[in-house]
């Protein structure tokens, strides 16, 4: 069974990357480079990344009201939690979707660029070349493994506040609320290493960004 799932994800990756290649190419022959792509598509990761992060605080403020409740309409009150987390999950997974789109394109990007430095006839020419790959690899690793670190910590922050209201789903009292506030200061603590971790990357992002605009000029 789990041979048959390996190899199921492995055809859906394969697949997956066979469109994002037809894709590239059509893109190219419509005038727009691999790097121009690469440009456009860290723009939408740092933009992911910043609604993840005002959608999963936002998931947190309302975890904090319903574990303060002093009155009014619990029902309603952990229904838009429940909302606010749903949200917070969607946009995770759009998080990760435009990462896998930057690798995507990086990956077309700079093996493309390796194949044609064997095409120079000028050693000269080949050596900056060479040094401007060197350069552009490594500010793109600096900026993904900022991503990666970044969305790495979503779900840990998620998979409490997802067991919390599945609790409260079935729970839904004073007394099960008094259980869980002690989850609030974990939860929140999380939440402010994790916006730490985003903004590191959107700066890295907005840095690659720059640069690649910089060399185009």
């Amino acid at each position: 069974m789990n041979s048959v799932l390996a190899i199921m994800l492995l055809l859906i990756a394969f697949g997956l990357s066979s469109c994002d290649t037809a894709y590239l190419a059509t893109m190219e022959k419509m005038g727009y480079a691999k790097r121009d792509i690469l440009s456009s598509r860290v723009k939408s990761a740092r933009d992911a990344q910043e609604d993840a992060k005002k959608e999963i605080q936002s998931t947190l403020e309302q975890f904090g009201k319903v574990v303060s409740y002093e009155g009014g309409d619990l029902e309603s009150t952990y229904k838009k939690l429940s909302g606010e987390l749903e949200a917070s999950e969607d946009s995770a997974k759009a998080v990760r979707k435009k990462i896998a789109d930057v690798e995507s394109v990086a990956d077309a990007l700079f093996s493309e660029w390796e194949q044609e430095l064997g095409q120079y006839s000028s050693a000269d020419l080949r050596r900056k070349s060479q040094a401007k790959l060197t350069q552009t690899r490594s500010r793109y690793k600096d900026m993904l493994s900022a991503m990666k670190r970044a969305e790495q910590r979503i779900d840990p922050v998620l998979r409490p506040l997802r067991d919390q209201v599945l609790y409260l789903k079935h729970n839904l009292n004073a007394r099960a609320l008094a259980a869980i506030k002690g989850e609030l200061v974990k939860v929140d603590a999380q939440v402010d290493q994790l916006v730490k971790d985003m903004n590191r990357s959107i700066a890295e992002a907005d840095k690659f960004i720059q640069s690649m605009e910089k060399e185009a000029d």
